[in-house]
């Protein structure tokens, strides 16, 4: 009796069974013939090309964005041009790149645009007005205020001096002809170490020198300003100030397009401090206004390294 009824059930739901069968063997696609033979390349999206812009890093890689990016915004918006900021790690790496034609626009220490001019073809077409009215800067020799064996110059004979870098203008090389000067040559020191690291080195010397890691330290006018709310400055004592040099200076890659050139050169100099707009982009920079620039302003610059390369090669230098 249950086969029958099993059965029965089986016979009813036929017709309901073929009919599923037949649409889903219905819905079935056909295979579809590909043929390699016929192949197409993909393009590979590309960003648009760029101008690009770089602070020679005395300072950290924030430090520099925060000072120049409303600087490069409005820099785009004046020109039209895509213009992007990138970050070298050090001093070497920028010239590097300027030598490989990734930096475009460089704004640079006066020691560093000489060695990116002769070397490398670039061109200084322009230069800033520091804070203060001047369209110089110069360095600082800095102790702690309760260094027990120093209050002069003649002090630092023989003690540990820490500098910012190698190519440092403020932050070693006007210091190292302002100590020569004052009869002091490198081997009268007992160390001369750089501030180690990418970027920030500005800051490492002065954070070095108030934890009494060395007993000097060299760096550019404005830097205890930058790192203020880092260090408590009553702590720190400017021992001395170089000589003024050419301040800090915009400079074209070798072959730039000189009508790029011109637009930035035109647009930078448009900065007036008295716009409220403008002052706040040349506050951010550390700027109080941008002037033309030749490179004949720079041979101030290039005698001093005549007289430090003069001592290199007496053997009174590192």
């Amino acid at each position: 009796m249950l086969l029958v009824n099993s059965g029965s059930r089986f016979f009813k739901a036929l017709p309901l069974i073929l009919l599923l069968l037949l649409v889903s063997a219905c819905s079935e696609e056909k295979p579809k013939y590909v043929n390699m033979q016929h192949r197409v390349e993909l393009a590979v999206p590309t960003p648009p090309p760029a101008i690009t812009y770089a602070y020679l890093p005395q300072y950290s890689h924030t430090v520099s964005f925060r000072r120049h990016d409303p600087l490069i915004r409005y820099l785009r918006r004046e020109t039209g041009l895509n213009i992007r900021q990138v970050f070298p790690n050090t001093f070497d790496e920028h010239l590097k790149m300027v030598e490989q034609g990734k930096i475009d626009i460089s704004f640079s220490n006066p020691l560093v645009y000489v060695r990116m001019a002769d070397n490398h073809g670039a061109e200084a077409f322009a230069r800033i007005v520091e804070p203060g009215g001047k369209a110089m800067f110069r360095g600082q020799i800095i102790t702690r205020s309760d260094h027990p064996e120093i209050s002069s110059i003649q002090d630092c004979r023989g003690k540990k001096w820490i500098a910012v870098d190698r190519d440092s203008a403020g932050g070693f090389l006007f210091d190292l002809g302002y100590f020569m000067d004052q009869g002091l040559q490198a081997t009268d020191f007992s160390e001369i170490s750089f501030a180690p690291g990418p970027g920030g080195k500005q800051e490492k010397v002065v954070l070095a020198v108030h934890a009494g890691k060395y007993d000097i330290g060299s760096i550019r006018e404005g830097t205890l300003d930058v790192v203020r709310d880092k260090v408590d400055l009553s702590q720190i004592r400017v021992l001395a100030h170089t000589p003024w040099y050419p301040s800090w200076v915009y400079a074209a890659r070798r072959n730039l397009d000189p009508k790029t050139r011109g637009l930035i050169a035109a647009a930078l100099k448009r900065l007036d401090p008295s716009v409220p707009e403008h002052r706040v982009i040349l506050a951010q920079a550390g700027i109080e206004r941008i002037i033309p620039s030749t490179n004949t302003d720079f041979d101030s610059i290039r005698d001093l390294v005549n007289k430090i390369s003069r001592g290199r090669h007496d053997k009174t230098l590192p």
